[in-house]
């Protein structure tokens, strides 16, 4: 059953709420969209609190930003979720936050990239820094080019995170998962001592089974699989399909050899 515009904007006062309480956004910052319509969407407003809004603060904007109903105007940073929508059709909701460890991340040049949480390799797969983009400009949104198509969230350098969702619901939990799998990926560095302290990814035989297991959950979104496994391509790798792919491989390397013996032995 479809819900109505003020259950819709109520769910997006609710979501604002849970990430002020997380300490995901401080003050005015952070911004949510919901996709109501082809060319319509509901956004939070500018210059308010996430912690504090109410159902009547939240505006309507067609794919150019340009408001439709509200009192209030929308965020400059609208342009970000209006390029997602634009890319990625499969995509409802949007959740711009400021998580402090994940951010933190982006700030000191530390990629969150590795694969060492199931849950979070089912929920988000590896997290992609984007290249700094001054607020409010199109720089931020043409920054998320070339990840967008693969993945559900995003680091924004020195800027915070951007999560994706065929649901609101869903968008907020990604990003919930981005900062659980940044605090974790900060205490296996804290133990092991240091930014460089060996972080044990899961091996790709096992990624396989995850990916596997996501796809009989119906899991949405995109996933770039194993792609980023540390064995991917080696002597370690156990994916099938690479060793299937690796035996080809092998198989056409002796055919080469076998066929320039021959024919340097004039035969």
């Amino acid at each position: 059953m479809a819900q109505s515009p003020y259950e819709i904007k109520k769910e997006i006062v609710d979501i604002g709420k849970r990430i002020y309480d997380h300490g995901f956004v401080a003050a005015n910052d952070g911004n949510i969209s919901v996709k109501v319509g082809p060319n319509e969407f509901y956004c939070t407003p500018t210059g308010v609190s996430k912690g504090y809004m109410t159902p009547d603060m939240i505006i309507k904007i067609d794919g150019e930003g340009r408001k439709l109903e509200g009192r209030l105007n929308p965020s400059s940073e609208i342009k970000m979720h209006l390029r997602v929508y634009k890319e990625r059709p499969d995509v409802n909701a949007v959740v711009h936050a400021h998580p402090p460890v994940a951010t933190a991340f982006t700030v000191a040049g530390v990629p969150l990239d590795q694969y060492i949480l199931p849950e979070a390799i089912l929920t988000i797969g590896a997290v992609p820094t984007c290249d700094y983009g001054t607020p409010s400009t199109m720089e931020i949104p043409d920054s998320l080019m070339p990840y967008i198509q693969n993945h559900d969230a995003f680091l924004l350098k020195n800027h915070g995170a951007l999560t994706v969702g065929n649901t609101l619901t869903r968008a907020c939990f990604t990003m919930e998962e981005v900062e659980f799998n940044a605090k974790i990926n900060l205490y296996a560095r804290q133990i092991g001592v240091g930014v460089n302290a060996n972080i044990e990814e899961i091996p790709c035989d096992q990624l396989i089974k995850l990916m596997e297991l996501r796809k009989k959950m119906g899991l949405p979104g995109k996933h770039p699989g194993c792609q980023k496994c540390p064995n991917l391509g080696t002597a370690n790798c156990h994916c099938k399909s690479h060793e299937e792919a690796q035996k080809v491989s092998d198989d056409a390397m002796v055919a080469e050899i076998t066929k320039r013996v021959l024919a340097a032995l004039g035969k």
